[in-house]
């Protein structure tokens, strides 16, 4: 299994975050603007949390809270739970699976955020990996 440092590198975009105090409108809008379902929150260049759509329909929509008037620190996850740089795949989706969680910012050595993990990252990666390993198998098999 690749580590997360390996994959991180190999993702097209940088990071996108948001701010606690920006508004769950504003929020949404990073969301739509960049095709993706969460983003992390990050105070002072750390994480303090993630927002997802998960969050806004639950915490905003079906409390029938205004999106433009309320910030993301009243809805977002403020449990976050991260990884580093030196952990796998596989690590990633034994924290995903345990904790019911979608995402997961990973850590550098100096405790900065060095990306962003979605389970469809990490479910990218394996069949990737699945699919190069059963490419060697069939080579080895009819040679």
């Amino acid at each position: 299994m690749k580590l997360l440092e390996q994959i991180l590198n190999a993702k097209p975009h940088r990071l996108i975050s948001i701010g606690p105090d920006d508004t769950v409108f504003r929020a949404l809008s990073v969301l739509a603007q960049h095709d993706i379902g969460a983003l992390l929150v990050l105070e002072g260049g750390k994480p303090v949390g993630v927002f997802s759509e998960r969050d806004f329909a639950r915490k905003v929509v079906l409390l029938g809270l205004d999106s433009k008037d309320t910030p993301v620190r009243d809805v977002m996850s403020d449990k976050v739970i991260y990884v580093t740089l030196a952990q796998t795949v596989e690590d990633c989706m034994a924290i995903m699976t345990d904790r019911h969680i979608r995402h997961l910012p990973v850590l550098a050595e100096d405790g900065s955020v060095a990306g962003f993990l979605s389970i469809g990252d990490l479910v990218k990666e394996t069949i990737s990996e699945q699919t190069f390993i059963i490419g060697q198998l069939e080579h080895y098999i009819s040679h």
